[in-house]
């Protein structure tokens, strides 16, 4: 089996499961874990923050941080396809009573777009109090933000007093790609939130990290998420184990990546420019004339490769440490194979 459908299906490595298994642990819920506690000192020292909090899932470190930023009936700006806005099962509305407003294109937006779409507080309308990035941008393909792109709009935010939230579920795909510090995507964000369970290869776990105000009040928010977890030391050491070693070889990812798109780019019947893809995750269209995306997957998956679709015409296919450049040759093949059926 060659599974595409995301990063997170990653296995541990065996070093990973080597320092799962020889982690020291305590009752995290008392504080009292020590391999949690360097995780997250850790990661508040990666992205210059005060301290962090460990979360068991990335949902629940972005609704955590956005509930911590504001208070219910708030108003949230974000990206079109913004992870918080379409794959966190309406939390936002559910959990922390907040309303989105989505702005600009495939998830990029300019100072424009949040100056336009921001309402100040009366009672007519929701106030808008946060606006939420998010990079890489997942459903955008795994863009990267330009950084003076990314401060623009994050300066006009400041300017109308409101919060700065960032995604960075994939923040070190991006810190790879362009060569900016996770430290410095982090310097314009009251919050930041990153997984160790994608690229990184950990088994599970999320980190936001803030002000020690923010944090103080996201762990009371994890408390009643359900998010408290007793002798979690082991998932942390995985994590810790992740940050240390599994950062750099993100670039391999995006090499295969970029290898699979060119393959797949040449192929009659599918719509690829290469050049979007700049990380590790590739969307791809099927053109109207071939068979469309669910069954294209179906019989991929037939054949071992594990793909998936969005809607009738799009498919995707996202690199990670357990996929080789081998697999990608393998896997464009059997794509092929199926077109040309």
């Amino acid at each position: 089996m060659i599974d595409f459908r995301s990063d997170t299906v990653t296995q541990p490595t065996p070093a990973m499961r080597q320092a799962m298994a020889s982690a020291k642990v305590g009752d995290d819920v008392y504080g009292e874990d020590p391999s949690v506690r360097q995780l997250e000192e850790y990661a508040a020292h990666l992205t210059g923050k005060e301290t962090a909090l460990f979360v068991p899932t990335g949902t629940m470190a972005n609704q955590i941080a956005l509930g911590a930023l504001t208070k219910p009936g708030d108003e949230v700006i974000v990206g079109t396809g913004s992870h918080c806005y379409l794959y966190e099962g309406g939390a936002g509305a559910a959990l922390n009573g907040l309303q989105f407003q989505t702005v600009g294109n495939n998830g990029r937006f300019t100072a424009h777009d949040v100056s336009f779409a921001y309402k100040p507080d009366n009672h007519h309308q929701s106030p808008t109090t946060v606006v939420a990035f998010e990079n890489t941008h997942n459903r955008g393909g795994g863009w990267v933000w330009d950084i003076d792109e990314l401060r623009s709009p994050a300066s006009v935010a400041r300017e109308y007093g409101m919060s700065l939230h960032l995604d960075g579920a994939r923040i070190f795909n991006a810190e790879v790609k362009s060569g900016v510090t996770v430290k410095t995507w982090s310097e314009p964000f009251d919050t930041v939130t990153f997984c160790l369970s994608k690229g990184l290869g950990a088994p599970a776990g999320s980190v936001v990290c803030g002000s020690k105000e923010h944090i103080h009040r996201a762990h009371r928010l994890r408390k009643m998420f359900g998010g408290a977890m007793r002798q979690v030391g082991i998932l942390a050491a995985a994590g810790m184990y992740a940050l240390q070693h599994h950062v750099e070889r993100l670039a391999d990812d995006h090499a295969n990546a970029q290898l699979l798109a060119q393959m797949l780019a040449e192929m009659p019947g599918i719509v690829l420019d290469p050049a979007t893809v700049e990380t590790n995750i590739i969307w791809f269209q099927l053109a109207p004339d071939v068979l469309d995306a669910p069954t294209l997957v179906a019989a991929a998956r037939d054949r071992g490769v594990f793909l998936s679709s969005s809607g009738k015409r799009a498919v995707r296919a996202v690199t990670h440490l357990d996929i080789t450049r081998d697999d990608c040759v393998i896997a464009a093949g059997i794509v092929g194979e199926i077109l040309a059926q």
